[in-house]
């Protein structure tokens, strides 16, 4: 084997460079071999030293001066987001198959939706005349809160509470929601029908009466796109109260973090099979960024990290205004 000796040589302000040395294969005979170690090795003449002024004009005397923009930040490309690797994740099968639910909320959110959105109906079913004035349309919002709620507890991928009646409970609040559009004597009391429900399972029962859908679940069922917006508005509201400062940020993180997990549940669920325009593109694209803003926000509330909270949130509201301009119910 000959080798072919690397070259050193100098490029400005004294900077070397290495040319890697090459092998080349040749076949010697004894002869040839003998005559390779008798005969002294030539070298190349080694550069001039300073270069002259022909050669020493090819380089910058500074290269970032000449360069626009910043430095690539080439060690972050090597991790994808925290909100891209949890939305991958989640499209892979839980353990009872389909969507990872437990990847944007806990139970423990879904929990004190249902507490919530149940204060919620007591109070404007208390009154018909409050009920008929306006409160069914909080009636409704609740509702189809509720049976949001129910329909992720029934394909949760893990084991929680009320996952037996789930789907039972998601169809009949999911009934009463679409029937609140109008405050009738009717409207009042099928909710006064599901408040009972829904009190028997938070006391550890069991819905007093049972769904009479026979058609196979869709989730365009469960709530009327309109009134989730309505509960999104409400959770962005609060998103933005909480990261106003660094004081209430650390005061309302723990509703921050429920509001954030609500808001990545809506932002997922509008993109189902048969919601009003889960099959457009642009919709898909902003609903994705919301619910992976919403993702990071969540991460931020788990690790208190209140720039990180208020990047999340910015983003979370850009792609919100961004779809209000386009598909504004």
């Amino acid at each position: 084997m000959r080798w072919k000796a690397g070259m050193t040589g100098r490029l400005g302000h004294g900077v070397r460079v290495l040319v890697a040395a090459t092998v080349v294969p040749v076949a010697l005979s004894g002869h040839a071999e003998a005559d390779r170690q008798s005969k002294p090795v030539k070298r190349s003449a080694a550069p001039p030293e300073p270069w002259d002024k022909g050669t020493a004009g090819t380089f910058f005397d500074d290269a970032f001066s000449t360069l626009d923009g910043p430095r690539p930040a080439f060690a972050s490309r090597s991790a994808a987001p925290a909100a891209s690797q949890a939305a991958a994740t989640a499209t892979e099968a839980g353990e009872g198959g389909g969507f990872r639910w437990s990847t944007l909320v806990s139970e423990a959110t879904l929990t004190d939706e249902i507490k919530d959105m149940k204060s919620v109906v007591a109070e404007v079913t208390a009154r018909p005349a409050d009920f008929k004035g306006g409160g069914y349309e909080k009636a409704r919002e609740a509702f189809s809160s509720l049976a949001l709620s129910f329909a992720v507890i029934a394909a949760y991928d893990q084991d929680i509470r009320w996952k037996k009646d789930a789907a039972t409970a998601r169809d009949l609040f999911a009934r009463v929601g679409f029937n609140c559009k109008v405050g009738t004597d009717q409207s009042l009391n099928e909710s006064k029908m599901a408040l009972a429900d829904l009190e028997s399972m938070l006391d550890g029962g069991s819905p007093q009466r049972q769904s009479d859908s026979d058609d196979d679940f869709r989730w365009s069922q469960v709530a009327g796109r309109p009134a989730l917006m309505k509960r999104l508005e409400a959770a962005e509201g609060g998103v933005g109260t909480a990261i106003a400062s660094k004081a209430d940020f650390d005061r309302r993180i723990d509703q921050l973090l429920h509001d954030a997990e609500l808001v990545a549940v809506i932002g997922e669920a509008v993109q189902q099979p048969d919601y009003e325009y889960y099959d457009d593109e642009t919709y898909r694209g902003y609903s994705s960024a919301m619910r992976d803003a919403a993702v990071r926000l969540r991460a931020a509330c788990a690790q208190k990290n209140y720039e990180a909270a208020r990047s999340a949130a910015a983003e979370l509201k850009k792609s919100c205004d961004a779809c209000h301009g386009d598909y504004r119910s």
